[in-house]
């Protein structure tokens, strides 16, 4: 994932149901795409890596 970028999930579709994502390094924030002056969720990034990696092990069962 690019540093400091905001970027969509891949999985997104057109219908603006989504989020967005940016590393800054040792933390992760995620916002609303469709709202996001409305605020930041900030994850320490192993555990945002651990969750991402829980939901590919769910989504390959």
């Amino acid at each position: 994932m690019e540093r400091d970028a905001w970027r969509k999930s891949s999985r997104s579709g057109s219908n603006g149901q989504c989020v967005e994502v940016r590393d800054r390094g040792v933390m992760v924030d995620v916002r609303d795409s469709k709202a996001p002056a409305t605020g930041v969720l900030s994850f320490d990034a192993a555990a945002w890596s651990a969750f991402v990696d829980n939901l590919k092990q769910r989504s390959a069962l």
